[in-house]
């Protein structure tokens, strides 16, 4: 079989899972079940109050449940998990918590899941709750272990000596798919610049554990009922973290560490580079500022090559269009198993949609050989089960595409680099520092 007819290797950099909340129960440690009561209670009030205020789309809710009901099992059923995994060609998988999005009746314990803000939770419960899921996921996890890789709760706002200590535990458990921090650090807490994060950034660099945030949470409060503005804003608080590790030198005090954003698109990160890059390199608008970049001995664009990544899941052709700004490299695909806003269980037809155009050498990057490098999957042990479930580029129609349409873009990659003017810019700046 010649390469170019040669299966995908597909593996998901987000998926789902978590336990019917209530079932957590039994993997908490005990001096905290007390407490369990009053959170179901508590989350019992939320989801009716979200009802009165129509903020869930009942019709839609009941439609997606009453559809679904038995595949939906495979949020915390292994046997099923690895059923829809296949039906989807996927054969490997980045798993973050929460498998149930339209109604939260997975959520992790005391609110250590996608909308954890550090301001909003007790450090010692959440601290509780994310042992508790990262206890479950473990045990998932060990099904299948060719194929999972379970990522860490860990809240450190508010206790890093706690999440480090529950990092290490976890890892030791089996978990290797990096740890999920709150994208949110709250009011009255330490930014992620602050040097009290440093045995955690430490902790990920010696063990090869990715860090992530996600998209989830944002500042409720403020927005109110406008669903509009949770939909606008809630990318920005997940990439947030990305720029405050980047200019303030973590990346140079930890040359290791890896940083990706999950779920949030890739529409804003070439545009994002752009920017950075042009304020660093001292352009009109920042030669007026002092010590601009003084943590940093290379321009934000090469710290993001060098260290970050975009977990896009689900891209749109306009995402996909960007990628050499972005840098082909640095985007993971993922569908979003088992979330309604996913591509499951329709996966195959999404990637005819989306990559029928795309180089095969690029989707395979994108789709798969990235996240296996990024996350330490086996390629050979999962060779089999791809050649068996996997799309060909065939499936895709890339047989038939014209590929000569990206030949332009490719070559200008990062144009802010590469145009006609940038030797002249880039050198004045350099002459100004």
């Amino acid at each position: 079989m010649t390469a170019s007819h040669e299966p995908y290797l597909i593996i998901s950099a987000d998926t789902h899972a978590g336990l019917p909340t209530p079932q957590y129960a039994e993997f908490l440690d005990p001096a905290y079940r007390e407490a369990f009561d009053g959170f179901l209670a508590q989350q019992a009030a939320i989801a009716d109050a979200r009802k009165q205020l129509g903020l869930q789309n009942e019709e839609f809710a009941g439609e997606w449940f009453e559809e679904h009901e038995e595949e939906l099992r495979a949020g915390w059923d292994a046997a099923r998990r690895d059923e829809e995994l296949d039906k989807d060609g996927v054969v490997g998988e980045v798993i973050f918590p929460d498998a149930d999005a339209v109604a939260g009746s997975t959520a992790a314990p005391f609110g250590a899941g996608l909308g954890m803000v550090g301001a909003d939770y007790d450090p010692e419960l959440a601290l509780a709750g994310a042992r508790a899921h990262n206890r479950w996921l473990a045990g998932l996890c060990q099904d299948s272990p060719e194929r999972r890789r379970g990522v860490i709760v860990a809240p450190i706002v508010g206790d890093v000596n706690g999440a480090v200590k529950e990092i290490r535990r976890a890892h030791g458990e089996g978990l290797r798919g990096g740890i999920m921090i709150p994208s949110m650090w709250g009011e009255g807490q330490k930014p992620y610049h602050d040097k009290c994060y440093d045995p955690v950034w430490a902790v990920c660099e010696a063990l090869g554990l990715p860090v992530h945030t996600h998209s989830g949470a944002a500042p409720r409060a403020e927005l109110g009922t406008h669903l509009g503005l949770y939909v606008t804003e809630v990318v920005w608080w997940s990439a947030r973290p990305l720029w405050f590790l980047l200019w303030t030198g973590v990346f140079e005090r930890f040359p290791g560490l890896r940083f990706g954003v999950t779920e949030s698109g890739a529409w804003w990160a070439g545009n994002l580079l752009w920017q950075m890059d042009v304020a660093y390199d001292r352009e009109h608008g920042t030669q007026k500022l002092a010590s601009f970049g003084e943590h940093m001995r290379k321009r934000p664009s090469e710290y993001f090559d060098g260290h970050c990544f975009i977990g896009m899941s689900t891209p749109k052709r306009r995402e996909l269009s960007h990628r050499y700004e972005v840098g082909v490299g640095n985007l993971l695909w993922g569908n979003d198993f088992p979330h309604p806003e996913g591509t499951w269980p329709h996966t195959r037809d999404w990637l005819a949609h989306a990559f029928g155009d795309i180089p095969v050498g690029e989707a395979r990057a994108m789709l798969g050989l990235t996240a296996a490098q990024t996350y330490g999957f086996d390629t050979r042990a999962l060779r089999p089960l791809a050649d068996r479930i996997g799309p060909t580029p065939q499936n895709l129609g890339q047989d038939k595409a014209d590929t000569s349409v990206w030949d332009a873009a490719r070559e200008t990659g990062r144009h802010w680099l590469t145009g006609p003017d940038v030797p002249a810019v880039v050198g004045a700046a350099r002459r100004a520092r």
